[in-house]
């Protein structure tokens, strides 16, 4: 059973009624971000219900210890993780002396709504205190994106039944903690605390990473619909704690209101010495605007992304719903202007994977971004990599390899790895793969080649390298292989060549040499200045290409399918339709070791090779392979059902592909995985808009040309979404008996649909 109290709604997320065992899936759900921080949902007034803390800031982590039973050479030293920042949403509240907080009171109506089209959320709920007291309260807040170091609350509370005396304190607390500490760690140093008659912050830095970061608040109060001003009373100011007292008679049926204009400057963009000078500048600037500007200005903001980001869907509220969320929470995560940042697994929606980079950024997140915005966008996101490529080098350093081959992170904050699980750490190296792919899949779409010369060359050459080296040869097949290795999935560790790891080592080795080739003949500058850095030999380059030449792949002449492994097929291959339900998860209920006896598959891995390289196999082949392995996927990956949605539309089977999209688009919505308390799963949310763009649609690169191969499921009326191709808009919307496309901006194009060369004139619109 999935979770199914999300109301269906196209442009909000909404909850009605309150009950406190979804309040941490709520909170996760309800978050809201603005790519340089973000927050989960939590109530602004107290609650002593079960809730999960979190406010989170793009690019601030702490190294905790690493926690072992067995140190093995070569393990991380540390576990990076974001860090729970100081929380500035808090407000108190009391009323006639009773503390307002819905643990402990009757709530007699409750309403939340996360506006995606505008950027907001919206709590609304009628509370009767244990003192008789019934209030009506209504707290709405964003962060901005146009003023990324801000966010504002309006919070307004209406004594119903009575006249009472009312107490609002808005407070930042920094004696936070990380629900996933390792040791119990103190993160913050408390510097300085600051308050005045409305104004107030805590200033601090991060244990052992020292970053400093001032927390700051500016709060107005005001009565009635006359909004006549109120002062504060009381100034609290603590060691780790800031607070400002309103206190005030309200009449009943009137209003009191606390406006709070808060948020973190960081020494990431600011001298260390400047950060409170420069939060008391940003909160002044944002208090002089106003809420009603900001919430014009978010709504102004989010108009601009959708333009460009949108999918709309008719016939088909939760699949329009669903995939609006993903594309919401993916613009709230990531913002594409610093090349220093990158996306975390769970964004700012909760702690898990440490707020870390994983591969999902270059095998999943890469299209997203470069398809809806800006090419500069995806070239910040290679750029990341490319700074750390020193680190990556040292990374495979450590674990005995020479002569500058890089291993790249599983998990990083800043390119060294710190990730706590052996069978990750050391074995899962298809992740190397995955950074050269997505510079191919960079310059195969913008067609900007010039990031391969300049950066992208010396990436490719240090992790061709490392296949080089970590390949072994075996004279019993006269082959080399690739032992010991995690694959995509992850109920199997340390197993020996894993068809997808084994086939990106090959592709990785000749696509370098073969873009050495090119650079040397167009770029005899950078090829210069790349074989000085690297001292790269002809020698090495041929060595290279004898093992790529002779890679081995374990295939079944039975099936005619390539094997995940070698022994894949010594297990009992029993469907996962044959499990009974009761057991699924099979992470939640079967033990470790018996999962790793198991035939069942975690997401996708010959179909990820599949996915990524489906030019190089016929479509009986892929059939072959899908029919082979998708009754054996359990999908406890969230990074698994787009996957197989875009490889079952492919195959024309579109019932099946709306299945796995409905399952990848409302993953957190109806929490299939029921973890969504955990936080929302942002990576795997690109994965979604790829089930439409390149599923559904089709959209590939063919012959260096645009192409589309679109298709509708049944349920839906028309569908239409935009991508960016090589300084060109295009609109295109299909519908069950053909497709339209609409050149907005740019030069005329060729494109191919369906197989047919056609030409998008400007402002043309062409049937097909």
């Amino acid at each position: 059973m999935h979770q199914d109290y999300i109301q269906p709604n196209e442009w909000s997320i909404i909850e009605e009624g309150f009950d406190p065992h979804r309040v941490k899936s709520s909170e996760s759900l309800f978050s809201i971000g603005n790519g340089a921080m973000g927050q989960r949902a939590n109530f602004e007034e107290t609650y002593t219900g079960e809730t999960f803390q979190g406010s989170y800031i793009a690019g601030v982590y702490y190294p905790d210890k690493t926690r072992v039973g067995w140190w093995k050479n070569g393990y991380p030293e540390y576990f990076a993780k974001v860090l729970n920042a100081p929380n500035w949403i808090g407000i108190d509240v009391k009323i006639n002396g009773e503390v307002l907080d819905l643990h402990t009171s009757e709530v007699i109506h409750f309403r939340r709504e996360l506006n995606m089209k505008e950027g907001w959320y919206k709590r609304n709920f009628t509370a009767r205190l244990a003192n008789g007291v019934d209030v009506k309260v209504e707290a709405i807040r964003m962060l901005s994106l146009q003023y990324d170091e801000v966010g504002a609350i309006r919070y307004s509370i209406m004594p119903v039944n009575t006249s009472a005396d009312i107490q609002m304190t808005p407070y930042i607390d920094a004696g936070i903690t990380n629900e996933d500490s390792n040791w119990d760690d103190t993160f913050w140093e408390v510097l300085e605390t600051n308050t005045t008659m409305n104004s107030g912050s805590i200033t601090t830095k991060t244990m052992k990473t020292d970053f400093h970061v001032c927390t700051g608040m500016y709060s107005t109060c005001t009565l009635g619909a006359e909004e006549k001003q109120c002062t504060a009373s009381e100034q609290i100011n603590r060691d780790n704690y800031i607070g400002l007292t309103y206190g005030l008679t309200v009449d009943q049926g009137k209003t009191c209101t606390v406006e709070k204009y808060a948020g973190y400057t960081v020494s990431l963009n600011h001298q260390k010495s400047a950060v409170t000078e420069a939060s008391k500048k940003a909160l002044f600037e944002a208090s002089q605007l106003g809420f009603d500007q900001l919430i014009k200005t978010q709504a102004e903001t989010w108009a601009s992304i959708w333009n460009m980001a949108d999918i709309t869907i008719t016939g088909d509220v939760k699949a329009q719903q669903g995939i609006r969320f993903n594309i919401f929470q993916l613009n709230q995560t990531y913002s594409g202007k610093d090349t220093r940042l990158n996306i975390g697994p769970k964004g700012f929606t909760g702690e898990k994977y440490g707020g870390s980079t994983y591969w999902d950024t270059e095998a999943y997140c890469l299209p997203f971004y470069m398809v809806t915005k800006n090419p500069e966008v995806a070239r910040n996101l290679l750029t990341y990599r490319y700074h750390q490529l020193d680190k990556a080098i040292a990374n495979a350093k450590k674990l005995g390899f020479t002569n500058g081959a890089a291993l790249y992170p599983m998990v990083t904050m800043n390119g060294e790895e710190c990730h706590n699980e052996w069978e990750i750490t050391f074995e899962e190296i298809h992740r190397n793969g995955a950074m050269i792919f997505a510079i191919y899949n960079y310059v195969r779409y913008t067609g900007d080649y010039s990031y391969i010369p300049e950066k992208g060359l010396e990436v490719m050459i240090a992790v061709a390298r490392f296949w080089h080296q970590r390949a072994t040869f075996s004279e019993e097949k006269n082959k080399y292989v690739i032992l010991g290795v995690t694959g995509p999935n992850e109920y199997e560790n340390n197993i020996n060549n894993n068809y997808y790891t084994n086939y990106l080592a090959k592709w990785c080795i000749e696509y370098c040499i073969e873009q050495i080739h090119k650079v040397k003949a167009s770029y005899l500058t950078a090829y210069t200045r790349i074989w000085d850095t690297t001292k790269l030999t002809e020698e090495e380059c041929i060595a290279w290409q004898k093992v790529a030449s002779a890679m081995y792949f374990p295939y079944s002449e039975k099936y005619q399918v390539y094997l995940q492994q070698d022994g894949f097929l010594d297990k009992e291959l029993t469907k996962v339709s044959e499990l009974p339900d009761d057991q699924l998860p099979i992470n939640q209920h079967w033990s470790w070791d018996r999962i790793l006896r198991s035939p069942y598959i975690k997401q996708a891995d010959v179909l990820q090779g599949i996915y990524m390289f489906e030019d190089r196999f016929t479509q009986k082949e892929i059939e072959k392979h899908f029919d082979f392995y998708e009754p054996l996927t359990v999908h406890e990956s969230s990074l698994s059902p787009c996957v197989h949605s875009i490889i079952a539309s492919k195959l024309d089977r579109i019932a099946e592909a709306y299945t796995f999209y409905v399952r990848t688009s409302r993953l957190d919505l109806d929490d299939y995985n029921k973890e969504v308390e955990e936080g929302c799963h942002i990576t795997s949310m690109a994965g979604t808009w790829m089930s439409i763009v390149e599923g559904f649609a089709g959209m590939r690169i063919t012959n260096d040309t645009l192409s589309f191969t679109p298709r509708i499921p049944e349920q839906w009326g028309e569908y239409s979404f935009k991508v960016n191709f090589r300084e060109r808009i295009l609109k295109i919307s299909v519908v069950p008996d053909g497709v339209t496309i609409v050149l907005e901006k740019g030069q005329a194009l060729a494109i191919q649909i369906n197989g047919v060369l056609q030409t998008i004139e400007k402002s043309e619109v062409n049937y097909v």
